[in-house]
């Protein structure tokens, strides 16, 4: 599905995934797209970052005096005022939906962590089914600080802000795993650690980065047939088909990138090409 060509000069918010699509691969954003982002402002458009990171681990790449309005972190579960520090929304799996979860992965023998409620969603609860997955360890010892095991007197939090189930790259086992989920929303995300697991993401139903989208076009009277949206993998899936316009950049997933307008990479100022594109008045 290609999105049709809307008038650009009316566009009022622009939704941006922030690893691999703002950021480049050094997670660093470029003085094009941060120039981008500063005429976006003079504009009077609104500049949301849309992202599967915690808050907390926004904080550790983006610095308070970074030209962008309102963040959507953990891929929809809150959306913050980055101009006030207000939490506008948040979203949380309930006791019910914990043990719910948590018992299918321990069935099916998955790696997972148990994400405190937000804003507090960089703590976890980690349970690791045995064997080698370095991906999960990768990120268990970057939140080392903030992950701890469970059993020993630690048990999962309820109710909680999303569970993250870290898998190898194996699509079928994605799906059979996603079938289990049929209540719950479930988010496939490559991870940004090895760039090659798959990780599933579960949320509460319709929580994702195109609800929290269009939550935030209500809260701000903005007709989405204003916005653009760009992205870069899977988890990106739903803000673009929410957006009126739509960018997916050439390092995303070659498998869909008939299904949005395609943007240079990353490294070549994607976010800047797709916000030109998008926007005749820049």
């Amino acid at each position: 599905m290609v999105h049709k060509e809307q008038d650009s000069t009316n566009v009022g918010i622009v939704f941006t995934d922030l690893d691999g699509t703002l950021l480049n691969s050094e997670r660093k954003v470029s003085a094009n797209n941060l120039t981008s982002l500063n005429q976006l402002g003079e504009n009077g458009i609104v500049r949301v970052i849309a992202t599967g990171r915690s808050h907390y681990s926004f904080t550790r790449v983006i610095d308070a005096s970074f030209p962008a309005d309102y963040l959507i972190f953990s891929s929809g579960a809150g959306i913050l005022d980055l101009q006030s520090g207000e939490l506008l929304f948040s979203a949380n799996l309930t006791d019910h939906d914990v043990a719910d979860i948590t018992c299918k992965l321990q069935e099916e023998e998955a790696d997972f962590m148990v994400h405190h409620q937000v804003p507090d969603n960089h703590h976890f609860v980690y349970q690791a089914a045995g064997g080698g997955n370095k991906d999960f360890r990768h990120r268990i010892d970057i939140y080392r600080a903030f992950a701890r095991e469970f059993g020993n007197g630690n048990q999962f939090p309820a109710p909680a802000a999303q569970i993250i189930a870290v898998l190898e790259h194996d699509t079928r086992r994605f799906t059979r795993l996603t079938s289990c989920f049929g209540q719950y929303q479930v988010t496939r995300t490559t991870s940004p650690l090895d760039h090659h697991s798959m990780w599933m993401e579960i949320h509460p139903h319709n929580i994702h980065k195109g609800s929290a989208a269009a939550w935030l076009c209500n809260h701000l009277d903005i007709d989405p047939a204003h916005s653009l949206g760009i992205g870069n993998d899977y988890n990106d899936l739903d803000l673009l088909d929410f957006t009126a316009q739509s960018y997916l950049l050439k390092n995303g997933p070659a498998e869909i990138h008939n299904r949005y307008c395609l943007a240079r990479s990353n490294d070549e100022d994607g976010f800047c090409h797709a916000v030109r594109h998008g926007l005749s008045i820049l």
